[in-house]
């Protein structure tokens, strides 16, 4: 995209046609054999921090016949610090060759213009709905970062693109990967399939955690670079940390909830300790209150503070027990305590993204990623405003954060939100 294009401009072309027949044909699960008669499937990097190089060793890792062939990223230094990282750790399978790094605003489309098979979609949260739409219309299979979007506009955008990925036969593994961790997919069995606490009454969703990284601010570095650099701390970039790092919580209540999304909610949250301008406008805590349909409510609590007791667990109420899913025990009527295998869930996700493409049973968790990402949305939305907010109005909602241009220069500084003053789009 150039400097001067936007992503409202892109999201308001977003409904490109999907090129059927032959084209779906050819971008079926085995393509990779069929075009260069080989059984390697070629992977390519989006995104080079710290979580796309993770992501990337968690994808070699999946199976033998796999390599990193392309690597993009925003800046030049990142992208040499993650080739650093990768040659030493991923051994053979790298096969990154320098005329195929790509760094700048545009680099992700010079990735879907390669050979790749798979893309890794690791960038700030608010690129994901752009980067996604192209990888799928380049027929590219992905493994898609949490949260998919910052904001409304662009959740229905990814909406949009996992109906095309069906249609396409292409997979979308989300990041959301406590869905693919064995205990916690063990206790949601007890808890949903078993009823080994009952019917749910109530869930308490914490991630009560420390701080994470700044990256400072250096003289050489223009507004958006800064704020791209540090984009844990703007809203634009991250959605705030209830949307980039507390959906993890989120989506296991939705799961919890079969996936079907609560009605609305309200809570309450500011910054109390990190209150500076080196924080952006971000929040360091909030706490929201969800309710379903069925009156089951969330109770949802997260925090970003250094010396504060923490606790990451999702705790689940029922009328013959409770359940923590972390801890992947049962207490009550029906005692259970997960007792099997535990490989990371950060290498599971991959060996199954890549067994779904070899066996041509596709995975696309796209229809769940988005509904936790609008979750944590409207949960920020509801604090921001100290309004309630429905799920109505949050999926309706014309939000839309986007800068009005993508360069390397002077953007503004985001106001930080005041619950009775600030509205909701």
């Amino acid at each position: 995209m150039s400097d001067q294009a936007s992503r409202r401009d892109f999201l308001k072309t977003s409904s490109t046609a999907v090129v059927a027949g032959s084209l779906a044909a050819a971008l079926g699960p085995n393509r990779a054999v069929h075009a260069s008669g080989s059984d390697i499937l070629k992977v390519g990097l989006i995104g080079c921090g710290g979580r796309g190089s993770g992501a990337a060793v968690n994808a070699m890792r999946a199976e033998d016949n796999l390599q990193l062939t392309v690597l993009a990223d925003a800046f030049p230094d990142r992208l040499q610090h993650c080739k650093d990282i990768l040659t030493r750790q991923i051994g053979e399978k790298y096969q990154v060759k320098d005329e195929n790094c790509f760094t700048g605003f545009d680099a992700y489309k010079q990735v879907m213009e390669s050979d790749v098979d798979v893309v890794c979609l690791c960038t700030p949260p608010h690129f994901r709905p752009m980067q996604l739409r192209a990888a799928i219309e380049a027929g590219k299979h992905v493994f898609c970062e949490k949260p998919v979007a910052v904001d409304p506009t662009g959740v229905r955008h990814v909406l949009e693109t996992v109906k095309m990925a069906k249609e396409k036969n292409l997979t979308i593994v989300s990041g959301l990967c406590w869905r693919y961790d064995y205990g916690v997919r063990a206790t949601m069995q007890q808890i949903k399939e078993e009823k080994a606490i009952g019917d749910i009454v109530a869930i308490q969703e914490n991630y009560l955690t420390g701080t994470l990284w700044h990256r400072g601010r250096n003289d050489d570095w223009s507004e958006m670079e800064y704020q791209m650099r540090n984009w844990l701390y703007f809203t634009w970039l991250s959605g705030d940390h209830i949307v980039e790092q507390h959906i993890h919580s989120l989506d296991k209540s939705l799961w919890l909830n079969d996936d079907v999304p609560p009605v609305s909610c309200t809570g309450l949250g500011g910054r109390q300790v990190r209150t500076g301008e080196q924080w952006g406008n971000a929040y360091d805590h909030f706490a929201v209150c969800y309710e379903w349909a069925n009156g089951v409510k969330t109770y949802s609590y997260t925090r970003q503070m250094t010396g504060c007791s923490n606790d990451v667990e999702d705790y689940v109420l029922g009328t013959k027990g409770r359940a923590q899913v972390l801890k992947n025990s049962i207490e009550g009527e029906n005692k259970w305590e997960y007792k099997g295998d535990k490989p990371s869930m950060y290498d599971v996700e991959h060996k199954e993204l890549f067994a779904g493409i070899r066996s041509g049973n596709i995975i696309n968790n796209g229809e769940y990623m988005c509904y936790s990402t609008l979750l944590a949305i409207m949960g920020r939305e509801a604090c921001y405003t100290g309004q309630k907010i429905t799920w109505e109005e949050a999926m309706n909602s014309k939000q839309d954060l986007t800068p009005m241009a993508y360069a390397w220069g002077d953007v503004p500084v985001p106001a930080v939100a005041m619950p009775g003053t600030t509205k909701f789009a």
